[in-house]
């Protein structure tokens, strides 16, 4: 892909997934390429390139912006489980000080920051737990995920689920405690209470 083409597509890839994230475009809105081509104000190529990226991501899905069912929402947190929880058992060996340090300082903002400090604070956390493992392919899947789990991280951070804070706290203790076994349940029991939470929020 030529630069210019690169530019243009990583602007129409960026541009459409924050309006998704931020809720511009609704769920099951319907995305043509003529449309969006003409509202950003670039060809049809690179919103092409953008939306089949944005599908691989789960973003949008027959052409349409994503609107999760509880299957769908089920399915993505028990991929979450699974890696998120080896993932805590395996850092209460191996993780890094400095990687304790950055948890303890999202903990910190978790407790005291803003809507949106918060959300970045849950976005470190289970992120530096995931990249602790040094496992590329965990990595990949999570990171692959990410656009989704964030529309699940806004529903927590932003309708206040209770205890989130004190639950990323345990977690953190678990692991610099070197308990793997305590880790790995209590960050289990982390996501089935997201996922739970998420469920209600859709059948409101």
């Amino acid at each position: 892909m030529k630069k210019k083409d690169m530019h243009a597509y990583n602007y129409a890839y960026e541009y459409i997934r924050d309006q998704i994230l931020n809720g511009k475009y609704e769920p099951n809105t319907k995305l043509t390429e003529e449309r969006l081509a003409e509202e950003i104000g670039i060809s049809r190529t690179p919103i092409r390139t953008a939306i089949m990226q944005l599908e691989q991501e789960g973003l949008i899905k027959n052409k349409r912006v994503f609107s999760p069912t509880a299957k769908d929402i089920r399915d993505i947190f028990q991929v979450r489980i699974l890696l998120e929880g080896f993932a805590s058992k395996y850092c209460a060996n191996y993780i890094s000080e400095e990687a304790l340090q950055r948890l303890q300082k999202c903990i910190e903002i978790g407790y005291t920051g803003t809507v949106e400090e918060v959300m970045e604070a849950n976005f470190e956390f289970h992120q530096i737990i995931v990249e602790e493992t040094r496992n590329p392919l965990i990595i990949d899947i999570i990171n692959k995920m990410q656009s989704i789990i964030y529309l699940f991280r806004k529903t927590v951070v932003y309708h206040k689920r209770p205890h989130l804070i004190d639950e990323h706290k345990a977690i953190y203790n678990a692991i610099k405690n070197h308990d793997e076994q305590l880790a790995e349940r209590l960050m289990v029991e982390h996501l089935q209470k997201d996922l739970d939470f998420s469920l209600s929020r859709i059948n409101m």
